[in-house]
């Protein structure tokens, strides 16, 4: 089924709604803050302790509030205050696995099984066979991650640029409907998908089983997956190309996603987490350049998350990995962080 009339939800909003407005910053107060610091009384390291090791009493009842901020609202918050307790990385990472074991279930990023994902420039190319895009300093497109909450804490920002940007799926959506009708049944009917060496067989020609639908309506929400390069190369991989009115499409839901009446900047600062809902926000990076000292150069955290109470999905665009509904990579190696 398809949605052909404009989505209606909080989620749905362009550049103007926002510009103006801190609401979707959250500061940590002092009494946060605090709460955090007596939950830390020591080294855990994490990834390896639950919920009940890091109690939250109070902070755990803002941190639900935010959950369903994500969900069934705007689809996004920026945390923002953790530097004011003057923690080091290890103890940052700490506290940052602490604070999602209130939030959700963290599933694996790679084949190493890994739940902190470690994003930063390894000098990779972009533009080679399976290379992902947080292993390099290049810009990344507007894409959605494969599960429903993405999480970045940034230890150290970039020397220059490294700007996140965001923008509404629903409102891209929307636009689409209204300017090119024409393109709505292709992007609903979905592609099948490069895995980038991701998938359970670990081959490196591997893409989703199934087509996963770019804007998939189901119970009553749209959810949406997007990633134009994983797209491209999974029908070079399959050895076919797009159609050209589905390269149309998927160029349009690009092109709107950087269109300035979409899209939103946010710089990030130490101590900044940012949490996204994958099926309602994309999100892309410009390209950074880091500092002459090795020391100080750009360091973010992530977390892959699914959430208590999280929409539901049609089938086929759950099982978005080939590894079943709401999966993460397949671990082929032992897990580590």
């Amino acid at each position: 089924m398809t949605l052909r009339r404009p989505l209606d939800h909080p989620s749905v909003w362009r550049r103007e709604d926002m510009e103006g407005r801190d609401d979707w910053i959250r500061q940590f107060s002092d009494a946060e803050l605090d709460e955090i610091c007596a939950a830390l009384p020591r080294r855990f390291g994490a990834p390896g302790f639950g919920k009940a090791d890091f109690p939250l009493p109070a902070l755990s009842l803002r941190l639900a509030d935010m959950v369903d901020e994500l969900e069934n609202g705007r689809g996004f918050v920026l945390m923002r205050g953790l530097d004011r307790l003057g923690l080091d990385p290890q103890a940052l990472r700490d506290v940052y696995w602490g604070l999602a074991q209130h939030m959700g279930r963290t599933i694996s990023q790679n084949s190493a099984g890994a739940l902190i994902g470690e994003v930063y420039d390894r000098g990779f190319d972009y533009t080679d066979n399976n290379v992902r895009g947080h292993t390099t300093n290049s810009e990344i497109g507007p894409h959605c991650d494969t599960a429903d909450v993405v999480g970045l804490l940034c230890i150290r920002p970039a020397a220059a640029g490294g700007e996140s940007l965001i923008a509404s799926s629903g409102a891209i959506y929307n636009e689409i409907l209204a300017t090119r009708p024409d393109l709505v049944d292709p992007l609903a009917a979905g592609f099948r998908i490069d895995l980038a060496g991701k998938g359970p067989t670990g081959a490196a020609n591997e893409v989703t089983r199934a087509r996963i639908p770019v804007f998939s309506w189901y119970a009553g929400r749209l959810s949406c997956r997007f990633n134009r390069k994983q797209i491209e190369d999974g029908q070079r991989k399959l050895g076919r190309c797009l159609s050209e009115q589905e390269q149309e499409a998927v160029e349009m839901v690009e092109r709107l996603a950087l269109d300035p009446r979409f899209r939103l900047e946010m710089d990030f600062r130490p101590g900044d987490i940012q949490w996204l809902n994958n099926h309602a926000i994309l999100h892309g990076r410009a390209g950074y350049r880091d500092s002459g000292d090795p020391g100080r150069h750009r360091l973010l955290l992530r977390l892959w998350m699914n959430i208590p109470n999280g929409r539901p999905l049609a089938p086929a665009f759950a099982d978005r990995l080939n590894t079943g509904p709401r999966g993460g990579v397949h671990a082929r190696e032992a897990r580590a962080a």
